[in-house]
This record gives structure tokens, sequence and C-alpha cells, in this order.
């Protein structure tokens, strides 16, 4: 009888295991760097953001930036995200290369 209660127990854990484990995501990576196609048009200059309130304690706030959207530069809001530890965040930059404009994408980077 205590081997069958001992089993019944057993069974019970690992699927109550099983059910919070289903709610778990794996998320990959992100790209290590990203770099877009150059453009002609310059950026324009950044926007003054109101920041609010971090969600939480510690949080970082990630500025806006310019992005292309193939006619025109687009903006894309800043946000605030949770610190990576041993990372610090590189911000999103236009750089000129000649006649044209090249975006390098924002990056956790390891410091």
């Amino acid at each position: 009888m205590d081997t069958r209660r001992w089993i019944s127990i057993a069974l019970m854990a690992s699927a109550a295991s099983s059910v919070l484990l289903a709610g778990c995501v794996v998320a990959p990576a992100s790209p290590p760097y990203y770099v877009s196609e150059p453009v002609m048009v310059a950026p324009p200059p950044p926007r003054v953001e109101v920041i609010g309130v971090a969600p939480m304690a510690g949080y970082i706030w990630i500025g806006g930036y310019w992005r292309w959207g193939g006619r025109h530069h687009e903006w894309v809001p800043g946000h605030w995200e949770a610190p990576r530890p041993g990372h610090r965040w590189v911000p999103h930059r236009w750089e000129h290369e000649g006649p044209q404009w090249r975006l390098h994408g924002g990056r956790w980077e390891r410091h």
C-alpha cells in the first residue's frame, strides 16, 4: 500500500510540474548586431521624449531613434527594459558614410 501511495504522489508531482513548465517560454537570443541598408537622406534630429517613471526599480530607459521606413524616416519611441546583468546598452546610431547614411542598431553588449 505504501508503494502505491508513493507512486501516486510522484505521478501527481510530475503532472503538476509539467503544467507549470508548460507556461515557460524560451526566447531566442537577439542578433548580435544590426546594420541597415544605406540611405541617401540624413535622419532628423532626435525627438525630445518625456521619460516617465520606470515600471520597476533598476529598469533602464532605451531611448527612441529614427529608422528608415522605405521612403522616409519613422520615429521609434523609447521604452523601459529590464537590465541584463554583465551588459550595458549601446544605443542606436546613424553614421555618415560618404553621401549615404547607415543605421547601426542598438544592442546589449557585455562589459
